[in-house]
C-alpha cells in the first residue's frame, strides 16, 4: 500500500464517524428518490406551475376582452347593433341580409 493510501486511511479511520457518513449518504439518497420530494418529481411539478401561470395569463386577457365588449354593449347601442348584426345575423324588419359564403376550392 502506498504512502498517500496508508494516511488516507488513517485519517478515516481516526477522523471520520462511519455510522454519521452512511446515515448522511441515505438521507440524501432518500431525498434524492422520494417520490414525493424527488428532483425530478420538483421538475415536473415547476413546469407544471409554469403551464398554469401561462393558463392564467391567458385566462385575465380573455376576461379583460370580454369585460370590455360587456361595457361597450352597456353604453350604447351602436356596439349592440354591430354585436347583433355581425355575431347573430340580426336585421331591422325592413332589411334584408346576404351571406356571402366563400366557394372551396378543389
Amino acid at each position: 500500500m502506498s504512502s498517500f493510501s496508508r494516511k488516507a486511511a488513517y485519517w478515516f479511520k481516526r477522523c471520520a464517524n462511519i455510522p454519521l457518513l452512511i446515515i448522511g449518504v441515505f438521507f440524501i439518497g432518500l431525498l434524492l428518490l422520494n417520490e414525493d420530494a424527488s428532483f425530478t418529481q420538483s421538475m415536473v411539478y415547476e413546469k407544471e406551475i409554469l403551464r398554469l401561470k401561462q393558463e392564467i395569463k391567458e385566462n385575465k386577457d380573455s376576461a379583460a376582452y370580454y369585460r370590455s365588449r360587456r361595457l361597450e354593449i352597456e353604453r350604447g347601442d351602436e356596439a349592440l347593433e354591430y354585436i347583433a348584426r355581425e355575431q347573430y345575423h340580426m336585421k331591422r324588419p325592413t332589411e334584408d341580409v346576404f351571406l356571402l359564403v366563400p366557394s372551396s376550392s378543389k
